[in-house]
């Protein structure tokens, strides 16, 4: 058994070190138009991205850059600003994102028009152009921070985890949705006062406290056989609230990264957080029939199997724990 769980310790650092907790920050390409085809282009970036990834904008051919760029290089982010001339206007013109394919992110496009109206998308390594439409709805602009919102929950592997953990630590399906609940809740309210400003951690924090959310789990999940179970298993609806307010915290850096305005925020904070709950209920839904059997298939299989899950879990915390606080120490 302690051989099985040196092993997939192992294994679970490897994996850790080649894949991300989370999706990283989005990147941010605005242009606004005024009189006579002139644009100020204005392009954040986040400095942490995938290895070997490159991001730029991509720009209607008819564009003409207006002078030499101006650069800010910030500790998280680098910054550019650039005027363009585009005679014919951004209407019917296509634009996006260069390099998402294998960044780790997604990039949120945004335009002002001469006419004073707004275009809203999310480009993605899917997607990653746009041809601008003479009108759009607030359904469309929804639409892509919804997307946005099932991607950061489904596509970050630690926040996967700790559904899946629940669903594997939680036997009964009271418990099982008082937990699930609970953990919505959480997150839901610290996503909406950070996104708000009425909140603030430092995000090496936040990130760190999900790491270890993942570490306690993992814990509750190997003493779950105990005569006298802990109180976070008599009371799980205590850990769930608890810990989603924490990846509440980290599912808002992803909204507050993108430096939205006070008006686009309801419409982005709505869709985003459904997204989140869409993502959250598909994975539910996928992985209950597994933790149904997981009983079933414990009692039958060698005795070295039942710590397996706990032991993954665990060693994975782990690994981003001390990877974020090192991240920390260093800011």
């Amino acid at each position: 058994m302690g051989r099985a769980r040196i092993l997939l310790g192992l294994l679970a650092l490897a994996v850790a070190a080649a894949a991300q907790a989370h999706p990283l920050a989005p990147s941010y390409l605005s242009l606004e138009e005024s009189a006579g085809g002139k644009v100020q282009l204005y392009w954040k970036t986040p400095r942490l991205v995938a290895r070997g990834a490159r991001l730029a904008p991509l720009l209607p051919e008819s564009c003409r850059r207006q002078g030499p760029p101006e650069v800010i290089e910030g500790p998280s982010a680098l910054v550019e600003r650039l005027s363009l001339q585009c005679p014919g206007g951004l209407v019917g013109a296509s634009l996006g994102v260069a390099g998402l394919a294998g960044s780790g992110t997604d990039a949120l496009l945004h335009l002002q028009l001469a006419d004073g109206s707004e275009r809203w998308t999310v480009l993605t390594a899917g997607a990653p152009r746009y041809r601008v439409p003479a009108a759009q709805s607030a359904l469309q602009i929804g639409r892509g921070y919804l997307e946005m919102g099932i991607t950061h929950l489904t596509g970050g592997l630690d926040h996967v985890l700790f559904v899946a953990g629940l669903l594997l630590l939680l036997q009964g399906r009271r418990r099982l949705l008082l937990a699930i609940s609970a953990f919505t809740g959480g997150h839901s309210l610290t996503l909406a006062l950070a996104t708000l400003g009425l909140l603030q951690l430092p995000q090496a924090f936040t990130d760190l406290g999900i790491a270890a959310s993942l570490v306690v789990l993992a814990n509750e999940i190997a003493r779950a056989g105990e005569v006298t179970p802990s109180l976070l298993l008599r009371r799980p609806w205590i850990m769930a609230f608890g810990f989603g307010l924490l990846h509440g915290l980290g599912f808002a850096s992803a909204l507050s990264a993108l430096g939205l305005s006070r008006s686009d925020i309801p419409l982005a904070l709505l869709s985003f957080n459904l997204g989140i709950e869409l993502g959250q209920l598909g994975l539910v839904l996928l992985l209950l029939p597994l933790a149904g059997i997981a009983p079933e298939l414990a009692r039958r299989a060698p005795r070295w199997v039942a710590p397996l899950p706990s032991t993954l879990i665990g060693s994975l915390g782990v690994f981003w724990c001390l990877e974020r606080a090192s991240q920390w120490l260093r800011l």
